[in-house]
């Protein structure tokens, strides 16, 4: 286990960079004294929990992971702008500021209009997603962060990570046919990327990955009609497969469907995921099938292999229409793992939707194919073989 990075700013805290000031040629011979930022800036905490790794996602390669930045101090903190650099080289990889900072921000009880101050005692995560260009995967990343207080403002370092080079699991496809539509929205407040779950004393995000799989019609709507039975609805029942060979690590299969999609009950977070499939991939790697129907054609401990009919499509824990949710987590729990990158060959890309909320108002827009294993991109729409 990679030990998470952590770095805090306290009282006897060594001075951190302060942001340039403009400077006349005189002054600019002689070096400034080191100054040390105000205290308020200096009560601050990051920390990156999670190492990132390389994954295609269409056709490019992403870095996705979060930064904590929590503030000790008793004022709030402004976020102006944060960096990331390649932590060999100091090559900008990536600049947030604005609006694109804010976006990027979850789970602050914001004291600012503009959504990028932290209030005294409060925490924040930065969602980041670092797109990579051709010129290679970096060993590190390092991290600066922009910050102003009533006291003045400083640039602080946020820290470096390692770069998880391990290669990635190439999965077979979970469904047979089509179309699919690949829902997830990394930047919906309450979407899998940003659901962060407290358990045994440790905070995970074990939907960092995660998909939720649903069947489209030729016309590229989804099935949203809650007065429909769940067996007139569209992908119930469809056959779920075994993405490698792989050893059943775990099972869950007590819950019922209503006749009603509108009469599922309410769950709590625990049964959230209904009846569901752990396999273990090997390397610590755990795929995870969830929301299937009663009576799973597996159990722990058997062996399948990639293909094998594991499960069929339901709609049992929490959903409203039945959809398969897939994701790669680093333990065999639904909720205290870690969430893991994973590729999938096999699948042809046969569409996108522009966005999350035009899910089902029509045609989908036609997308290319992209070459080679990778995960498909946000709301793509896929066809797998038959």
């Amino acid at each position: 286990m990679v030990r998470p990075w952590r770095l805090s700013y306290g009282r006897h805290a060594a001075a951190v960079l302060l942001l340039p000031a403009v400077i006349g040629p005189a002054a600019a011979a002689q070096p400034a004294p080191p100054v040390r930022a105000p205290a308020t800036i200096q009560a601050f905490d990051a920390e990156l929990p999670y190492r990132p790794a390389p994954v295609r996602i269409g056709g490019r390669q992403h870095l996705i992971y979060e930064l904590h930045l929590t503030n000790f101090s008793s004022a709030p903190l402004t976020l102006d702008e944060l960096t990331v650099e390649d932590g060999a080289t100091g090559a900008p990889l990536l600049a947030l500021s604005g609006d694109r900072l804010a976006a990027a921000l979850g789970g602050v009880p914001s004291s600012g209009a503009d959504g990028l101050a932290i209030a005294p005692g409060a925490r924040t995560i930065v969602y980041l997603d670092v797109p990579l260009s051709g010129s290679g995967i970096p060993a590190s990343l390092a991290h600066k962060v922009a910050v102003t207080s009533k006291d003045g403002a400083a640039v602080i370092d946020a820290g470096r990570i390692e770069v998880d080079t391990r290669p990635l699991p190439i999965l077979s496809p979970p469904l047979r046919g089509g179309p699919w539509v690949a829902v997830y929205a990394p930047e919906m407040e309450r979407g899998h990327r940003r659901v962060v779950y407290a358990t045994a004393g440790q905070a995970t995000i074990p939907g960092r990955f995660a998909i939720d799989w649903m069947k489209a019609d030729a016309q590229g709507r989804l099935d949203r009609s809650d007065s429909k039975t769940l067996a007139d609805s569209l992908g119930y029942g469809a056959e779920v497969l075994a993405v490698a060979d792989a050893v059943v690590a775990a099972t869950r299969d007590e819950f019922t469907e209503p006749l009603l999609r509108a009469d599922l009950p309410r769950v709590s977070i625990g049964d959230a995921t209904g009846n569901f499939v752990a396999l273990d991939l090997g390397n610590g790697r755990f795929a995870f099938y969830e929301h299937l129907q009663p009576g799973l054609l597996v159990k722990p401990g058997d062996r399948v292999k990639r293909g094998q009919v594991i499960a069929r499509l339901g709609l049992t824990g929490q959903g409203t229409s039945p959809h398969l949710h897939f994701h790669v987590a680093s333990r065999p729990s639904p909720l205290a793992a870690e969430g893991l990158p994973f590729l999938i060959e096999g699948a042809e890309i046969i569409g996108r939707y522009a966005s999350i909320t035009d899910l089902g108002s029509g045609p989908w827009q036609p997308a290319g194919p992209v070459p080679g294993p990778s995960m498909p991109e946000a709301n793509s729409v896929v066809r797998f073989p038959d």
